[in-house]
């Protein structure tokens, strides 16, 4: 570009100083709209930035950055994803470098937002009806029209046409949110990990960071918690407080914002955060605190407000779910001690919790090595666990005297013994046939069957060998070799822990799959008695 080109741009207009008729205020120092200019000359640079200096459109000031060639431009695009606006030369490594980038913007990185404004030194290199035609940009200007209220005008219009592009796509991304969270969040099976899913969907759809998200929930729930709020799921500085009670962790000021929130039985919202109620069909209230650095569109609040009604009844749902999902452990656990205290009477039975805890941490360790990722699916993980319990059922059916010999069994009463792997079975099958999918009555009913089985083939009732003996068995047989070892038994005394583990190990490849032992010894540590 020549002296001469300079003098033509951002020429004073005598109608406008740069700063509009009202549309824009005091600059602000937040969130400001990104500006790249992109041209070979400083000059450009200098003069662009100078005319915008006091630039601001809806209370939000210019963030300027250069680039000085096409290759430059490339690389910082690479890395920032929010820029609103591109001022672009058309001639600078080479002939066509403004329009290659132009390509690359939107076919490459396929990014339809950013409004491209194509300004050249010489139209001749770069036809104003070709360039339209052929490439996807959104104004073009010779330099020498480009005056300061010109530059001004146009970039207030690309800002508009930006941010109503912008509102379409937040729209689009937030109704895909909502889709995605009414199937993905009703999916969970825990009230702390669907309330940290509902502060996940939230800060997606709002597109603001995680941090300082905080879901309050009211009713005596935890003991100690005097008002009836406490922490169910956080993040950010809030993570630490899980199940924690409001009053004595929470901050006074987040707290009473909690408080007047359930007070109006509204959503609250702030220039810096919002505070959301969510009533169930039950009655069951819930409260979910959210740290913002902005302040919330109508339409960030009308997403909120849908989003509210659905996860609503997902928290009844599974508040329904877990309810029945304790009564059928204590449902298991009754079973299971009823065939505990039929092999030993008088006897108070903790076998069947300890098993299930053994089970399930092994189960999840080898889940977390990535062994048997075609078994060991979230269904698995969550029922092996309850099954493992019932592993002893078929003993309710055997002669207490045969349970409790203190002396070796005849072959008699060893082959009475070993029926009960086939009568728990057949018990558990049957009870099976009612449930659809595979349940913990399924996994249980393989269970009992076949945790008497050994990995090399000598075991009972059916002298299974290897894979072929179902994994939730051969988990199940080193959790309860494991916790027999480790039980005073009417025969001999408990075995120290170590001993016991040792004797885990001894037997890998002969008595247990190899990869469970593997998986036992790395989580033995933590199943040592207090």
């Amino acid at each position: 570009m020549t002296d001469s080109d300079d003098e033509f741009l951002f020429l004073d207009d005598q109608d406008g100083d740069g700063n509009g008729n009202g549309e824009t205020g005091s600059p602000a120092t937040g969130n400001r709209w990104k500006m790249m200019i992109v041209d070979d000359e400083p000059e450009v640079h200098s003069i662009t930035k100078l005319v915008l200096a006091d630039f601001a459109y809806k209370g939000r000031s210019a963030q300027f950055i250069s680039a000085y060639s096409a290759a430059e431009a490339r690389a910082i695009l690479a890395r920032e994803e929010d820029i609103a606006i591109i001022l672009l030369d058309v001639v600078m490594e080479t002939d066509d470098a403004g329009l290659q980038l132009v390509h690359h913007i939107r076919e490459e990185l396929k990014n339809r937002h950013v409004r491209i404004i194509l300004r050249t030194g010489q139209p001749g290199q770069a036809p104003e009806r070709a360039v339209i035609l052929d490439y996807d940009i959104n104004d073009y200007k010779a330099k020498t029209q480009l005056t300061a209220q010109q530059l001004f005008t146009t970039t207030v219009a690309a800002l508009r046409s930006y941010e109503d592009i912008m509102a379409i796509e937040m729209n689009r991304r937030g109704l895909e949110k909502i889709i995605e969270a009414s199937s993905s969040l009703f999916q969970a099976r825990s009230m702390k990990l669907f309330a940290a899913g509902v502060l996940t969907q939230l800060s997606g759809i709002l597109g603001v960071g995680p941090d300082a998200i905080l879901c309050v929930q009211r009713g005596p729930v935890i003991s100690g918690a005097a008002d009836g709020l406490y922490v169910l799921a956080g993040s950010g500085r809030f993570e630490t407080l899980i199940d924690e009670p409001a009053a004595n962790h929470v901050e006074p000021a987040v707290l009473a914002e909690v408080k007047r929130c359930l007070e109006s039985r509204s959503n609250r919202y702030a220039a810096d955060h919002c505070t959301l109620y969510i009533r169930t069909p039950n009655d069951r209230e819930n409260v979910v605190y959210l740290s913002s650095d902005r302040p919330l569109s109508d339409l960030d609040r009308n997403l909120i407000a849908v989003f509210c009604r659905k996860i609503s009844v997902g928290f009844d749902n599974l508040h329904l779910y877990e309810q029945l999902r304790r009564s059928q452990e204590h449902t298991v656990i009754a079973m299971a001690d009823l065939a505990e205290r039929a092999g030993h009477p008088g006897v108070e039975s903790e076998t069947g919790p300890r098993i299930a805890l053994v089970t399930d941490r092994i189960a999840r360790r080898l889940a977390e090595e990535g062994r048997y990722p075609a078994t060991l699916d979230t269904v698995f993980l969550e029922s092996v666990g309850l099954a493992a319990i019932l592993h002893d059922v078929g003993n309710a059916t055997l002669d207490p005297a045969i349970l409790g010999k203190t002396g070796p069994l005849t072959p008699e009463e060893r082959a009475v013994m070993q029926a009960h792997t086939t009568t728990g079975w057949d018990l558990l099958d049957r009870a099976s046939q009612r449930s659809e999918g595979r349940t913990h009555l399924h996994l249980g009913a393989e269970i009992a069957r076949a945790h008497h089985e050994n990995w090399d083939g000598t075991g009972y009732p059916d002298r299974l060998k290897g894979e072929a003996i179902p994994l939730s068995a051969r988990i199940v047989a080193v959790a309860d070799s494991f916790d027999a070892m480790t039980r005073d038994r009417p025969y001999r005394k408990a075995l120290d822990h170590d001993v016991a583990v040792a004797e885990i190990r001894r037997l890998s490849g002969s008595r247990f799959d190899p990869l469970v032992v593997d998986a036992f010894l790395a989580v033995s540590g933590s199943l040592r008695r207090e």
